[in-house]
């Protein structure tokens, strides 16, 4: 048995949903998501290596103890209007697919809920045959993602707790070379 495959079958034990999220759609290009559970890093770039690409792009947000004028930040909430989110991101992916030919598969994952100093808050992950659609396809969706998906951050310091110090209206998804997601 490979490596690849120990790594891939020991993430799948465990309860019936976490398996359900970690394998990836076996029937879909594209894997959108919000969860509370801990994001399926490694799983989710397995699941992008496909034998026709030759680049895998993986982006993960993680939570730093500080933000803008915050210092010791401790602790982070997401909050999401779930159903549009998800919407949203399968819009972005789409978005993606259209201004970027070769891309063989998308990941946009985003956790919701509490998150603690080094967890991944979102994964963007994109395979395609080469590495430059890769790099600016990851790029614009998670530029596109901050910009566009009802997702909420607060956050807990030192001291105080509010909203994300970068917060902006919700805008519509739009192409790449549209100002407003870069």
């Amino acid at each position: 048995m490979s490596r690849r495959s120990e790594t891939h079958d020991a993430e799948l034990i465990g309860a019936k949903r976490y398996a359900e999220v970690v394998q990836g759609p076996v029937d879909s290009s594209n894997w959108i998501a919000v969860t509370n559970d801990a994001l399926p890093i490694a799983v989710a770039y397995e699941w992008s290596i496909l034998p026709h690409c030759g680049a895998v792009v993986l982006f993960s947000g993680t939570m730093r103890d500080h933000a803008d004028g915050r210092a010791e930040v401790k602790k982070l909430t997401y909050e999401a209007y779930e159903e549009q989110a998800v919407v949203r991101m399968r819009a972005i992916a789409d978005e993606a697919r259209s201004s970027w030919s070769g891309i063989g598969r998308i990941a946009i994952i985003h956790r919701l809920g509490d998150l603690e100093l080094g967890d991944s808050a979102v994964i963007v992950c994109v395979s395609s045959g080469h590495r430059p659609e890769a790099f600016e396809a990851a790029r614009f969706c998670i530029d596109a993602l901050k910009a566009s998906v009802p997702i909420w951050k607060k956050e807990e310091w030192v001291g105080g707790s509010d909203w994300g110090t970068r917060s902006q209206e919700i805008e519509n998804v739009s192409s790449p070379t549209t100002e407003s997601v870069r």
